[in-house]
């Protein structure tokens, strides 16, 4: 017999991260576990006010459907019970995870992987001034590839600059979390241009990036808010040239892999990203990791504490999970 645990778990941030949206300290997420026959399967989820979600919410989201999911539920049914979103992410993520610890086939196999790499994900510098961003980014830039927030109401250019300055040899990707205009967006372009950025994650409102259509774009375009699951995705072809799929976006590891094959096919290069959570939230998204141009899974980098065990990181090398952390 199948047994439902919902948590609500906090892991405190290392300092302060900043987007265009607001400030966090911590690391709020929702863990779903479920156990049948000895063995037991874990899925994270992080509750995203932008998309509506609140933790209580999503938490009961998942204790809603306890009765399914300790009746048998299976990962194909799930689809349809469930909206894309964070709630199913959790509960689709820790029946990948049952199913890999009651078989003893790793999620990987399953999923299509003959091997599982390690890659080397991106980092985040956080929105400050243009003074605090380039200090934070001198400290990592060693590390090959930085993400830097943007959309502040103003001063970005400079920000942009200083950023670059401060590390010369990084591969730099601007994410402007839906911050710039139609009024500033072509001049914001050509300075991330100028200043050798690799691509713009999301400049414009997911309401109002058809405006992206009307513009010269230097620099390849990363959707991340605009896109969800394959339903959001025809009416970003002649907007954007890669998506970012992030699992608590798709609702889980089972759409993700669907909206990857998709994307693919419409010509979309992709980037596994991830909200800030911890290892738990990341392991799954890795399976994506070896088919990415990209790879952001910093979340736990980005925290004083991690779960235990956790992913294995060398500087931004990072390894795939054990199978005692998941899959």
């Amino acid at each position: 017999m199948r047994q439902l645990t919902v948590s609500i778990d906090r892991f405190p941030i290392a300092g302060k991260f900043t987007i265009a949206r607001g400030s966090r300290t911590e690391a709020v997420v929702v863990t779903a576990t479920i156990s049948e026959g000895g063995a037991v399967g874990h899925g994270e989820c992080v509750p995203y006010p932008r998309y509506g979600e609140t933790v209580e919410g999503v938490a009961a989201a998942i204790e809603a459907i306890r009765p399914r999911i300790e009746d048998g539920l299976t990962r194909e049914a799930l689809q349809s019970l469930m909206p894309a979103g964070a709630a199913r992410n959790a509960v689709d993520c820790a029946l990948w995870d049952l199913d890999a610890k009651r078989s003893g086939i790793r999620a990987h196999v399953t999923a299509g992987l003959t091997r599982w790499p390690p890659v080397t994900t991106a980092y985040t510098i956080s929105l400050d001034s243009p003074e605090g961003m380039a200090e934070a980014a001198a400290k990592a830039a060693e590390r090959p590839i930085l993400k830097v927030k943007f959309g502040a109401p103003d001063g970005d250019i400079e920000r942009i600059k200083a950023v670059r300055r401060a590390a010369p040899q990084a591969t730099l990707i601007a994410d402007a979390n839906e911050g710039w205009t139609e009024a500033n967006i072509e001049q914001h372009l050509s300075a991330c241009a100028e200043a050798g950025y690799a691509l713009v994650e999301q400049p414009l409102p997911a309401k109002e990036d058809g405006y992206l259509s009307r513009i010269s774009r230097p620099v390849p375009i990363l959707a991340d808010e605009s896109v969800h699951d394959r339903a959001s995705l025809d009416r970003l072809v002649g907007l954007y040239d890669l998506v970012n799929i992030k699992l608590d976006k798709t609702g889980g590891l089972t759409e993700a892999l669907a909206l990857a094959d998709a994307a693919e096919a419409k010509g979309f290069s992709i980037m596994i990203g991830c909200m800030v959570g911890t290892s738990l939230a990341m392991a799954p998204a890795m399976v994506l990791a070896p088919r990415s141009r990209f790879v952001d899974l910093d979340g736990p980098l980005l925290l004083a504490k991690d779960r235990e065990p956790g992913l294995r990181y060398e500087g931004s090398i990072v390894y795939p999970p054990e199978p005692a952390l998941w899959g």
